[in-house]
């Protein structure tokens, strides 16, 4: 817990800082190794001199770390923009190119924006769309998308956990039917990289999306793994970087942070999950027995261990979420990049919440730095601010 500095009103209050899943503090070590490649006399990694050589080499050591955590070659490793890119590119890549009678992805209907807007995208294109829905619990059935699933089907597309619920989905179960059937299969791993293991061939993954905020690294830089072999058109073109596959003057610095946040990981640097997990089972049993009519979305599934979602009856999300900010609280109603959104979250209406329990959802989401004293803190301010703002409902 540090000091935010003054409120709305003008008094000092504590911060604690519990949307991990929007994005993650960058962590000093990793600072700390791109400090380095900010400086404005290193060159360009694609020049031939000292300077680009250095470059070129910051980032061919970050693939090397990034493919071990993966359990891949350095040769599967592209690194791209961010998740949502990489996103962009595994769909994208695969749909546009294949035959216009094989032009088919099975997905779900809990998938982050970056997937399934890229499927309405590919839909406008000609593209077959079959959206997978989840049960009560926010998990997809294996069954249902093996049953989705023709001769006509380029591609297979599932997140590795729900960002809202954390809920974790069977992807090993999903990317075994894949392979019997001969489908290739996508995997959203942005939320759980960082947070649980993220082995390509546990997960029977052909292509796998990761980003480096939600796992304590910088903003702007991501990784899609393509397993060798796999055909994909690059998304977009000019130079040669990436070994041709992504054009673009390589984010140095960046790259470099995410491959030390990914050498971390591999060293338990992150303290994942157990710790947290104790921490969020705390503020989730606590949040529980002190405040009433409050329903845990998810509950009866394998979660991320620092993720809860809980829908607070009677009380907006994003009343709420602002009333906890002003006390120094950061949480989130639902997924970031559905900031300003009015609709209540697709994933809890697609587990099937009804409205009103789906607009009074608050995501809370620890990771590393999150303490006893936050959990503390949480605990002594909500009860409180639920009651007043249910009764000014009534």
């Amino acid at each position: 817990m540090q000091d935010a500095g003054p409120d709305l009103t003008g008094t000092r209050v504590a911060s604690v800082y519990m949307d991990h899943n929007a994005t993650s503090p960058v962590r000093p070590e990793i600072r700390e190794a791109m400090a380095p490649y900010v400086d404005p006399g290193l060159g360009n990694a694609s020049s031939l001199h000292r300077w680009g050589r250095s470059a070129r080499a910051g980032i061919e050591r970050a693939r090397d770390c990034v493919a071990q955590a993966l359990g891949c070659s350095p040769a599967e490793v592209f690194f791209t923009s961010g998740g949502t890119e990489a996103c962009n590119w595994a769909l994208k890549g695969v749909l546009l190119t294949a035959h216009r009678q094989h032009r088919r992805i099975v997905t779900t209907a809990i998938e982050h924006y970056a997937v399934l807007r890229v499927c309405t995208y590919l839909e406008a294109h000609g593209v077959e769309v079959v959206r997978v829905p989840a049960d009560s619990s926010g998990c997809v059935d294996p069954d249902a998308v093996a049953s989705a699933v023709n001769e006509r089907t380029t591609l297979i597309s599932v997140m590795h956990a729900n960002n809202e619920t954390g809920c974790l989905q069977p992807i090993a179960a999903i990317g075994e039917l894949a392979w019997r059937r001969g489908v290739p299969l996508h995997v959203d791993a942005v939320q759980t990289f960082g947070k649980e293991p993220v082995h390509v061939e546990d997960l029977n993954a052909d292509l796998l999306s990761i980003s480096a905020h939600k796992a304590n690294g910088p903003k702007g830089v991501g990784a899609l793994y393509v397993r060798r072999g796999m055909i994909v058109d690059p998304l977009l073109h000019g130079g040669g970087q990436e070994s041709g596959m992504r054009a673009g003057t390589e984010n140095v610095a960046a790259i470099v942070g995410f491959g030390r946040a990914a050498a971390l990981m591999r060293t338990g640097g992150h303290g994942w999950p157990e710790p947290l997990r104790l921490l969020r089972d705390r503020l989730e049993s606590g949040i529980c027995s002190r405040i009433p009519d409050v329903q845990v979305n998810g509950r009866s599934q394998a979660r991320l261990a620092n993720t809860v979602n809980l829908s607070f009856t009677g009380v907006s999300s994003e009343v709420l979420v602002r009333a906890l900010d002003e006390h120094g609280i950061a949480v989130s109603s639902g997924s970031a990049c559905a900031a300003g959104e009015s609709e209540p979250s697709h994933v809890l209406l697609g587990m099937g919440l009804d409205r009103a329990r789906a607009q009074s959802a608050v995501r809370f989401s620890l990771g590393w730095g999150s303490t006893q004293a936050d959990v503390t803190r949480v605990l002594e301010v909500l009860p409180g601010l639920v009651h007043r703002l249910r009764e000014r409902t009534r």
